[in-house]
């Protein structure tokens, strides 16, 4: 390593050994990536049924808020109960009779690694994460010399990928 700065060593060496540490954190989070990609699909998850009182007399929209389901319709009225696609509400009783659809409970944890708030441990990981992603697209370009062939071809990649990322983020 003829050449290379103390810095340029130290990086790399920083680079090295975070990226192994690295490797089990990334490989969930695309794993999890991927699976959040299809969350607007049925896709992995199981119907569960599930049933929960509420006020009486409530709208379709206070319904599907309470049950967390968004967009819900009244498809139809029998007497005192609404049906709409996922179950049906007593507009009596306030009992909510429902079918909703859920992914398995490891997954949802691991999908949760993406959605994870202030106020939970996971945040200072994902905190972490975002800043090591961050030191490892510095770091890359103290891997190789400023004048090299490969440092420039790796700075027209690096310009590919940010237009490409910014030309499915305004197109789409």
């Amino acid at each position: 390593m003829a050449g290379y700065s103390t810095t340029s060593k130290k990086m790399r060496i920083y680079h090295r050994y975070l990226g192994f540490f690295l490797a089990g954190i990334m490989a969930v989070y695309s794993i999890s990536g991927v699976i959040l990609i299809f969350r607007d699909t049925d896709f992995l998850k199981r119907e569960k049924k599930e049933s929960k009182m509420v006020e009486p007399g409530l709208n379709a929209e206070a319904i599907g808020k309470a049950i967390k389901i968004k967009e819900l319709s009244i498809t139809n009225e029998v007497g005192n109960l609404q049906y709409f696609k996922q179950g049906s509400y007593n507009n009596l009783t306030g009992e909510i009779s429902f079918t909703k659809k859920k992914l398995p409970a490891i997954i949802e944890k691991l999908t949760h690694l993406h959605k994870a708030g202030t106020k939970e441990p996971l945040f200072y990981l994902n905190i972490f994460f975002g800043v090591s992603l961050l030191f490892f697209v510095i770091s890359s370009f103290y891997m190789f010399m400023p004048s090299t062939r490969i440092f420039k071809k790796g700075l027209v990649f690096t310009i590919a990928g940010i237009l490409l990322t910014l030309i499915l983020l305004f197109v789409g």
